[in-house]
């Protein structure tokens, strides 16, 4: 839904009768319009999860506020939610190093108003010049350089500066940076990383090369929740490509590279249009 006034809001709480009518009742009588509306009940963790674009109507009473509703509801359901208008665009950083595919991917995406998104930071541990594929005319860019004695001097910037345009959203977009366990934690349920599907086989330099070598017949991508636990968040988008033996390492690389654009391009939109909510070490993923 482009509605300028429509609202979209995204909520779990523990499974028990009454939530859709709840919720129906109280949009309903504070005059809104239900456009759209999916829900899961999670019969492994007994936990609910809802999401629903609403749409206040000319003649609804305006004493009755929606939000002031759900916040009394969330107390009653020990609900957590989130509620926001869905036409504002989300505050997004992208963090990228060498390997620019995603990064030139997502802002071609944005510039053709594929993406909801306003970019407020470009940040690398490389220079433009390593970027090539990559129009970054106008858009605010970090270079902050990482070498084995300033890691952690850097990361303290990259937190002053997340500090300073707070992002809803940060973007890993093929940044191969290891972040620290507490830099990790600040960015819970807010931060997506990519990366290919041979973790934890085939780890460290040449990825696609050691899988040739193996002789794989598949390759694919992650998209995952940034935690402490590298390359293990919550999944939010997988996909795979069978290969064959004909395929040499830079078919591989190439054919990579499709999947992690596409990959990320698909969890990225799903963020910003609020349709994924974290259930434990997983996703609950509300899909158009």
């Amino acid at each position: 839904m482009s509605s300028d006034h429509s609202m979209v809001l995204s909520l779990s709480c523990g499974d028990q009768p009454g939530i859709v009518s709840a919720v129906a009742g109280l949009l309903y009588a504070a005059g809104c319009n239900i456009l759209e509306a999916q829900q899961y009940s999670d019969p492994e963790t007994g936990l609910f999860f809802m999401r629903v674009v609403f749409k206040r109507l000319g003649d609804g009473p305006p004493e009755q506020d929606p939000a002031g509703g759900i916040e009394e509801l969330s107390v009653r359901l020990g609900m957590t939610y989130t509620l926001r208008p869905l036409s504002r665009p989300k505050r997004v950083m992208l963090l990228v190093s060498k390997f620019d595919h995603c990064l030139a991917d997502l802002l071609n995406r944005w510039r053709i108003g594929e993406f909801p998104m306003e970019v407020v930071a470009v940040v690398s541990n490389h220079g433009k010049e390593f970027l090539p594929s990559t129009d970054l005319k106008d858009l605010p860019f970090f270079h902050l350089p990482v070498g084995r004695d300033n890691k952690a001097q850097q990361e303290a910037k990259l937190v002053g500066l997340i500090e300073r345009t707070n992002p809803d959203l940060i973007v890993l977009a093929r940044y191969m940076q290891i972040l620290s366990d507490g830099f990790a934690a600040r960015l819970a349920g807010r931060c997506i990383n990519i990366h290919h599907s041979f973790l934890p086989g085939f780890k460290g330099a040449k990825p696609y090369h050691q899988a040739h070598l193996r002789g794989v017949k598949l390759i694919g991508a992650t998209a995952h929740y940034v935690t402490s636990d590298l390359d293990e968040g919550p999944i939010i988008e997988q996909d795979v490509e069978r290969i064959s033996h004909q395929d040499t390492p830079d078919d591989l690389v190439r054919k990579g590279r499709d999947i992690e654009r596409q990959v990320l391009a698909r969890a990225v939109r799903l963020h910003l249009e609020n349709r994924v909510i974290l259930n434990g070490n997983k996703t609950v993923i509300f899909s158009s």
